[in-house]
């Protein structure tokens, strides 16, 4: 049985620690300000992204890398003998999932297999070290994505946004509903459900009441926490606020198990500075 590489996009948004722990192959999806186009995590950061955001006064255009580009990506590893298994942002959520299926035509059967997340940022993640994981216990990449995609509907993907300036710039809000949630001071609670990144609720006061919407969810959903990777995932989080949560996230979970993690440019460019989500599995 051949070798597998898990292979992943940027917005997958772990650290180099972890693609290096877990051998995961990343591919940097596109960021672009009118004709200046940037690769995610590689040209550009999300500190920078935001200096231009400032600078310029509009949010960037964000892309799926092509076919093409999918295509070269593997074949770099079939060449070696290896198959690989690719799990990203979901196919709901961005066109690289379908350059992917586009890319895997072009190899025998089984030596690519994918992984459709129907999920975004570091709850991808967690599919790709289950994936990874199952890989150094030797099962093969077709294996590997059978058993990840059964995994999928228990992933909690969720974010509380601290602004609404990015919402509606990116014309997921109306321009009266930026006005009536800036003065009434609501925190917009994102999550993934069925593959949609959907308002779902709307709590009011500082962001600590809008996270605390999340440790609930996080507690109502024990014992039954998966306890592999715990991921607290922000966008330029103050520290303070970061390590507030990650005190929270410990009284819950196996503090062993716990990752914080920074957004690349792509996943924050849709949510805006002081953006903060704690994503897990459901056993």
């Amino acid at each position: 049985m051949n070798k597998v590489q898990i292979v992943c996009d940027s917005t997958l948004d772990i650290t180099p620690e972890l693609y290096k722990k877990y051998d995961i192959d990343v591919i940097p999806l596109h960021v672009s300000f009118g004709d200046e186009d940037y690769l995610d995590g590689q040209t550009i950061t999300l500190e920078q992204l935001y200096a231009k955001v400032k600078e310029y006064g509009e949010l960037p255009h964000t892309a799926a890398v092509s076919s093409a580009i999918f295509e070269e990506e593997f074949k770099k590893f079939i060449d070696k003998g290896m198959d690989v298994v690719y799990v990203g942002i979901g196919s709901t959520l961005s066109s690289a999932f379908q350059s992917a299926f586009i890319a895997k035509q072009s190899f025998p059967e089984g030596r690519v297999a994918l992984i459709d997340s129907k999920n975004l940022s570091s709850a991808s993640a967690i599919l790709a070290i289950h994936a990874a994981k199952l890989r150094d216990e030797g099962k093969s990449a077709v294996e590997i994505a059978e058993e990840v995609q059964k995994l999928v509907p228990n992933v909690i993907g969720q974010f509380s946004i601290e602004q609404f300036e990015y919402l509606y710039k990116g014309g997921r809000c109306s321009g009266a509903a930026k006005v009536v949630g800036t003065l009434l001071h609501i925190r917009p609670f994102l999550r993934v459900i069925d593959g949609k990144l959907v308002v779902y609720k709307k709590p009011r006061g500082p962001m600590k009441v809008a996270i605390n919407e999340q440790l609930n969810g996080l507690k109502e959903d024990l014992p039954n926490v998966d306890q592999t990777v715990v991921f607290i995932t922000h966008t330029g989080m103050a520290p303070g606020m970061v390590e507030w949560v990650k005190a929270e996230v410990e009284k819950l979970v196996d503090p062993k198990c716990i990752e914080i993690t920074t957004a690349g440019a792509v996943i924050g460019s849709h949510c805006g500075s002081g953006t903060l989500g704690i994503l897990y599995l459901k056993k």
